[in-house]
């Protein structure tokens, strides 16, 4: 049998795989680009890349709770070089006056030149963590009380009212929760809380609700976000709060009653029935303690034993909010819930004299 053809193909093939990894390394080597973070921070970057990922991959973690798919408006950016053109997908987010100054979507940047960005100092703080779930249990048949105990770091340092990014194990996607525990709990206890309500066909809330047990360990990004309590005004505090939004009002009272509960707080919650109020007994004993607390949970949508026996009011709480406040020229106040509702809110906050930068939220 005369192999010689055979030997030749081989070199053939060997010499052709040979010329496609020289010419790959030299391509390589010449997409090598740098992207200069705040003037201080130089990434190389090896290849191309979403500048979201390749800055998270640096251990920069920006907010971003739907996956890199432009649709949360979270992970923005100011691009100074480089990054391209704006692309539609972003023109929702993006403000003609942040367009301006070159604000853009990390995770629709497609890193394939040199490139300089600003990030805000807050977010280079940011650091990734790993816990253990030290509680989960049910407080309605739909709301999670979740208790993480910290691994490594052991430490973090936070405001009452802001969020952490859990990482959903498998997907590698992140989504956004409200710290539902003070800054103290973090310190003495190296814990975390948070309540996570189960929203139907939702990634990380399925995950959290159906898969996650007591001692797995789970990892998360943060602190992030822009409300939290200010402890530096003497202003009347309005919190309001609906469904899963009860989770920074938590973190923010409890941090109230460690300052003795300085200015007058008034709590407004809205849920559907009487079914999904919790912590209820914690409210009450606030109440009891305090002469200038007050809760005042509303049901939209009552069950027949609630129109029976319930004695609070009956109504969307921002109905309930127009009906009962006067004046709030010297109020502030913190909304967290369905983007309805913060809506609904803060229009009637400003109608009835509430500064518009005195209205905190974040939107996630």
């Amino acid at each position: 049998m005369n192999l010689q053809p055979i030997y030749v193909l081989a070199s053939i093939f060997v010499g052709v795989a040979a010329v496609l990894a020289i010419a790959d390394y030299l391509l390589t080597s010449q997409e090598q680009m740098m992207i200069t973070v705040n003037d201080e921070e130089y990434i190389p970057v090896a290849g191309s890349g979403n500048l979201l990922n390749i800055l998270s991959d640096n251990e920069i973690h920006i907010p971003a709770a739907c996956g890199g798919k432009a649709a949360c408006g979270h992970c923005k950016v100011e691009v100074k070089e480089g990054g391209g053109e704006m692309l539609p997908t972003e023109e929702a987010f993006i403000s003609p006056e942040e367009e301006e100054r070159g604000v853009r979507l990390a995770c629709q940047v497609k890193v394939s030149e040199d490139m300089k960005i600003e990030v805000a100092q807050e977010l280079l703080d940011v650091q990734e963590y790993t816990a253990e779930v030290e509680v989960l249990k049910d407080v309605t048949p739909t709301v999670k009380h979740v208790r993480l105990k910290m691994i490594e770091p052991t430490e973090i340092e936070f405001k009452a009212g802001q969020y952490a990014q859990l990482l959903i194990p498998g997907f590698e996607v992140f989504r956004a929760y409200s710290i539902a525990s003070p800054p103290s709990m973090a310190r003495d206890e190296n814990a975390l809380q948070f309540t996570i309500k189960l929203v139907p066909g939702g990634l990380c809330t399925s995950w959290i609700h159906f898969a996650l047990e007591e001692g797995d360990t789970v990892k998360f990004t943060g602190p992030y976000g822009h409300f939290y309590l200010d402890e530096e005004s003497d202003r009347e505090i309005i919190l309001i709060g609906g469904g899963a939004g009860m989770a920074p009002m938590r973190g923010i009272l409890e941090r109230l009653d460690e300052l003795g509960m300085p200015r007058p707080t008034r709590y407004y919650f809205g849920a559907r029935n009487s079914d999904e109020l919790y912590y209820e007994d914690r409210f009450a004993e606030l109440e009891e303690k305090y002469d200038n607390f007050e809760y005042i949970p509303a049901l939209s949508d009552p069950t027949p034993d609630d129109k029976e026996n319930w004695d609070g009011p009956f109504g969307f709480v921002t109905d309930v909010l127009d009906e009962r406040e006067g004046s709030l020229e010297n109020a502030e106040s913190y909304l967290c819930g369905p983007p309805v509702m913060l809506d609904a809110a803060e229009r009637i906050l400003v109608d009835h004299g509430m500064p518009a930068e005195k209205v905190m939220f974040d939107k996630f």
